[in-house]
């Protein structure tokens, strides 16, 4: 790996590129842990008789493992920054893939994904962070490049399990743990590097002053969140439910699903790739409106049309959704300056396990009404985000 800089000569106007990329794969080879989780559920499903809502009750232990914990996490280590907790996150993701990897009944997939969840909660409140002192003042592109690494590990956990582990079967998970160790020995020189860092700004004092009255900033906040927590169900009836959604109505195999959910799942990191670069150059308000209003004629369109179209679809709706996600944080960092953690946990941890939370709620809507069903009611939630309108705009924080 490139050898990381000295943390002198990450001024505030020198983006820290081998710092960015390092965390980036990290955060790719992380993602492709947790994604087997959502990619072998089928596989789950047939093996061990599983209802859709046990599906969905495996995403809400995932995810509201780091739902609960991201947060609490982010809040303390803005306070005290962790630089070698890093490392531990990939000893957690290991351990829960272990255990997808051979458990022998439900109830312990169960624990394997909260392990799962323990790595992300860890993870991404320290790594966000990182991103952030390693950006010199693109914070848009520092988290894009930052976020892109997530999404190609998730894009890519459904190609590998169409092409090793269906073919080698569910113990063939367990190999993808050779990527928690590497991930584990980068983070290592990663943390030292982010100590060094932060021993270096020991000094320089951090304002904490909010740029706005305090009940605006609550409103905004509790608005992008809410952005943020639709977006996710959507992603979370995609990640866990449209494979089932194509065999069901279209009668192909899992491997053809799983391809037509990595061209989505591929989107979605192109997407996120775009997002931030435009919102540092045409700010963040402008992005999330394009994204989130932008994307509804075509989640409107995709329970309605055949097998191609659907894939055309989807990779329209993924470019164009995931654009928002690094445009929301920034927003959110502007508002809370200082508290990088709070700001990762919240948008990181607290909307995905909400978003885990609905994708149980939809496992049961599932088993009631059709998988049809749940894309029917999944296409009209971006219209929430004509919300955006409630969001303060550059000229008020000019003001504060």
């Amino acid at each position: 790996m490139t050898a990381m800089p000295h943390p002198a000569r990450a001024s505030a106007g020198a983006t820290v590129f081998p710092i960015l990329i390092a965390i980036s794969l990290c955060h790719l080879m992380n993602d492709v842990m947790q994604s087997m989780l959502s990619a072998i559920y089928p596989m789950l499903k047939a093996d061990f008789a599983l209802d859709y809502w046990q599906i969905g009750l495996m995403t809400l232990a995932f995810q509201g493992t780091a739902s609960l914990l991201q947060p609490a996490i982010g809040i303390l280590t803005d306070a005290r920054p962790q630089p070698w907790s890093l490392p531990l996150a990939s000893v957690s993701t290991f351990l829960g893939v272990m255990v997808l990897a051979f458990a022998p009944s439900w109830p312990l997939l169960i624990v394997g994904a909260m392990l799962i969840g323990f790595g992300s909660a860890i993870f991404h409140p320290e790594a966000s962070r990182v991103a952030r002192l390693a950006s010199g003042g693109r914070f848009g592109l520092a988290q894009s490049v930052f976020q892109v690494g997530g999404n190609f590990g998730t894009a890519i956990g459904p190609l590998l399990a169409a092409f090793i582990v269906l073919p080698f079967g569910r113990g063939s998970v367990a190999f993808f743990g050779v990527l928690a160790v590497i991930a584990g020995t980068i983070l290592t020189r990663v943390s030292r590097w982010y100590g060094d860092h932060l021993k270096a700004r020991a000094r320089k004092p951090m304002d904490k002053t909010l740029p706005l009255p305090r009940n605006r900033v609550v409103l905004a906040l509790t608005v992008l969140a809410f952005l943020t927590f639709t977006k996710n169900i959507y992603m979370a009836s995609m990640s866990s439910y449209y494979t089932f959604y194509l065999i069901d109505t279209f009668h192909v195999d899992t491997r053809t699903a799983q391809l037509m959910l990595f061209l989505f799942l591929g989107a979605v990191a192109a997407g996120t790739v775009l997002g931030g670069p435009v919102a540092d150059r045409w700010g963040p308000m402008a992005v999330i409106w394009v994204s989130i209003l932008g994307v509804l004629p075509f989640t409107l369109a995709l329970p309605h049309v055949g097998l191609v179209a659907s894939g055309v679809l989807t990779v329209l709706i993924g470019l164009i959704l995931a654009s928002a996600f690094s445009a929301i944080v920034v927003f959110a960092q502007e508002l809370l300056p200082g508290r990088v953690g709070m700001v990762a946990g919240i948008f990181f941890g607290l909307s995905f396990g909400m978003g885990g939370i609905a994708a149980a709620a939809l496992g049961v809507l599932a088993d009631q009404h059709g998988i049809r069903f749940v894309y029917l009611i999944c296409s009209a939630l971006p219209a929430l985000g004509v919300l955006t309108i409630l969001l303060p705009r550059r000229r008020e924080f000019l003001r504060g």
